[in-house]
């Protein structure tokens, strides 16, 4: 096949598999939908979002006409909320707790976030101001949810600061790290760019400890918000994973999103080992890229999965199969050193362990083979320690340990917020709930640092 049929091939695909899966509402249906709230006073809706977005208030503006003020009041209290109103879990946090729940149907919270923000976008609005310079900085390592969240806020009480990012662009899980069919990169990069309007620094391709020692911004700066989130899968741990046809969950989304076609994936027969979030968006990905048939491979049953249920369901609408209480245990080579089977064994549920949850233990006897060419690892993700450490941070196996109201880490001078506050084995974090901390880690190093602000002023 030429070079040129192979990018005209990629591009279709891309182009009418990769693109956004849900239409945004177009004006007359958010008109009608923003007209059936109930603006209640005491709204269990906000109470219910993790970063207290007065939703009948955002609403009430769509109703009105007001575009650009329903926008602003949701960016105010999300700075990550055009993004948030896509892959936000709704319908367990504000729609969730809508009184209409108990009478007809929710309000449709997140679509009409996504109605008001992506109107913003198309008219490039600058939503926020710099606040006046109070001479004091702040570094912050690390672009996504959290990061840029503590760098709005942060900029907008008057300091100056700099973002510290090890990848090419800023934005973190939101930009590389959600399929672009539920998040396009560019909604993330608008959330970037409202940021450095406001005359924050982002430094890309920059790595702590090679490009820039940790020692140095603690020395330069008045504070350091630590902020780096999660790193990549770790290994399986099993026979036959150095063979060709194994792939990282977290970097074939990143490929994808990039703008990359793997042509491999077409036609073939894919496992995906894990029931998060990642493992759902490995195996969409999968479908999007041409699979045959794409199998999700859990050791414990539907209850235990972490996935939120509309990824599962979205999953299940894409023909992804599950199979339950099925462990991989090794895999198979052909004659070219290339992935063909995997060797399962099936388990059965026995009393919870020190995690709470129930410990998945092996029937004897009952392993069997599965026919697959490609397997994509989603068990979870590695932390970054080597930045942590070089902080000289306290952590426990990777959480650094950090003051649940302060966010001050064991270093007095290093703040930490988002995923890597985040503990084990509880599902995983919320892109809102990181972009709240970040809201709380920026208000808290003012708090601290305002009497110096206010005695330079």
């Amino acid at each position: 096949m030429s070079d040129l049929l192979k990018n005209l091939i990629s591009g279709k695909v891309l182009n009418e598999n990769f693109e956004e899966s849900k239409p945004s509402f177009n004006p007359q249906e958010a008109l009608d939908e923003a007209n059936r709230c109930l603006y209640c006073y005491d709204a269990p809706c906000i109470t219910a979002c993790p970063t207290g977005i007065d939703i009948p208030g955002f609403i009430k503006k769509i109703a009105s006409g007001n575009l650009k003020g329903s926008a602003t009041t949701i960016m105010e209290a999300n700075p990550v909320g055009a993004s948030c109103a896509r892959v936000c879990p709704t319908e367990e946090l504000c729609e969730g707790a809508c009184v209409l729940n108990h009478s007809t149907k929710p309000i449709p919270i997140g679509d009409l976030q996504r109605f008001a923000t992506d109107w913003a976008i198309k008219n490039e609005e600058v939503l926020f101001e710099a606040g006046k310079s109070n001479g004091k900085k702040v570094a912050i390592v690390g672009s996504g949810p959290a990061g840029l969240s503590a760098a709005r806020e942060l900029a907008r009480l008057g300091y100056e600061i700099t973002v510290f990012e090890a990848k090419s662009e800023a934005g973190g899980l939101d930009t590389f790290g959600i399929v672009p069919f539920r998040l396009p990169k560019d909604i993330s990069i608008w959330e970037v760019e409202q940021v450095k309007n406001l005359g924050v620094e982002i430094r890309t391709n920059t790595v702590i400890g090679k490009d820039i020692l940790a020692e140095e911004l603690a020395e330069e700066y008045d504070a350091v918000i630590l902020a780096v989130g999660m790193s990549k899968v770790p290994d399986l741990g099993m026979e036959g994973e150095d063979l060709e046809g194994i792939y990282d969950a977290i970097d074939l989304v990143e490929r994808t999103k990039n703008g990359e076609y793997i042509e491999e994936f077409a036609g073939k027969r894919v496992a995906v080992i894990g029931a998060g979030n990642t493992a759902i968006d490995g195996a969409t990905t999968s479908v999007r890229l041409g699979a045959e048939n794409v199998k999700i491979l859990y050791r414990r049953t539907e209850a235990e999965m972490t996935a939120y249920d509309f990824e599962y369901e979205f999953a299940k609408q894409d023909g992804v199969e599950f199979r339950w209480l099925t462990n991989p245990k090794r895999l198979i080579s052909d004659e070219n050193g290339h992935v063909k089977q995997m060797e399962c064994v099936r388990m059965e549920l026995q009393d919870a362990g020190d995690d709470g949850r129930p410990r998945p233990v092996e029937i004897k006897g009952s392993e069997f083979v599965l026919d697959v060419d490609i397997v994509v690892k989603a068990i979870g993700q590695t932390r970054h320690r080597a930045i942590i450490e070089a902080f000289g941070l306290e952590h426990h196996g990777g959480v650094v340990k950090a003051d649940p109201k302060t966010f001050i880490t064991s270093n007095p001078k290093v703040y930490a917020a988002g995923d890597v506050i985040f503990g084990k084995g509880v599902g995983e974090a919320m892109v809102v709930s990181a972009a709240q901390q970040g809201k709380d880690t920026a208000l808290a190093i003012h708090e601290r640092l305002k009497e110096s602000v206010t005695e330079s002023a």
